[in-house]
């Protein structure tokens, strides 16, 4: 059969918020090509080559566990069982950082909790003179983030520290990003997010605050007189999050994600008080 209809055949399997583009996706990772060339070229294919992957996606698997693979910032990163998938929300934080420094800027990034080493290696792709140190508590995801380093060129400039937010940490920082878990140990998820993505990068406590609560507090010791920290937040924590840091004696303003909801705070030290 040709391959598009066997993905119009999986599209109706799949169901989901984006069958068409799912099955694609799946069908041109069953064949080893593109998506374009699927598009383009329409091989003929097996009925059955996409079979397993068709099932996985029907059972709610993430397309990004399945493919092995996301996108972000235009990075092809590699993701799996046991490492959050970046979503494109998150790069707000990027958006929002381009704001504050030029390209041109030697910054020392730190991101908590890189997962993927999604942000810490968006920030140096943009900034081309930027050295990062991507922390996280799980080694799986550390041993994830060194290979997405290696693999894009960016080993030179990203180093790696196991680390529980921001305990051990020395030294400061110009730019310090950050994606913690903040859903609500009861609110409801999307389709397969709980079923099979770490519910230590997704869940923090019953009101979701739990990691902003560790992470705002030592954000005055680690940033740079001029420094930002960026931290994504649940489109209605936005007041939660900016007394935290007023309680820590840093000023706080709103980024809104693509869709216009509250999706990161922008922390800055107000340099009376140091």
């Amino acid at each position: 059969m040709k391959a598009l209809d066997l993905v119009r055949v999986a599209a109706a399997r799949i169901g989901g918020e984006t069958p068409r583009l799912d099955a694609e996706l799946i069908v041109a990772h069953a064949l080893g090509i593109s998506r374009e060339a699927l598009l383009l070229g329409n091989p003929e294919v097996a009925a059955g080559a996409a079979e397993a992957f068709i099932i996985r996606r029907a059972a709610g698997e993430p397309v990004a566990y399945i493919l092995g693979r996301q996108e972000f910032w235009s990075l092809d990163l590699e993701v799996g069982p046991g490492i959050l998938v970046p979503r494109g929300d998150t790069e707000t934080l990027i958006v929002a950082a381009q704001r504050l420094f030029p390209a041109d800027a030697a910054l020392r990034v730190l991101d908590l909790g890189t997962g993927s080493g999604a942000l810490a290696l968006a920030a140096l792709a943009e900034w081309p003179q930027a050295t990062a140190l991507a922390t996280d508590v799980s080694e799986a995801a550390l041993t994830v983030a060194v290979r997405n380093a290696d693999r894009l060129g960016f080993s030179d400039r990203c180093s790696v520290l196991k680390a529980d937010w921001a305990e051990g940490i020395a030294g400061r920082f110009s730019l310090i990003l950050s994606n913690p878990p903040y859903i609500g140990e009861d609110e409801a998820t999307g389709p397969g997010v709980r079923e099979y993505e770490p519910h230590g990068a997704l869940f923090a406590g019953k009101d979701g605050l739990e990691a902003y609560r560790r992470i705002v507090p030592a954000l005055p010791a680690l940033l740079e007189a001029d420094g930002a920290a960026i931290l994504e937040i649940g489109w209605r924590q936005a007041d939660a999050v900016l007394a935290l840091g007023r309680e820590a004696d840093l000023r706080g303003t709103v980024e809104r994600d693509l869709a216009g909801r509250d999706r990161a705070v922008v922390f800055h030290r107000i340099a009376s008080v140091f």
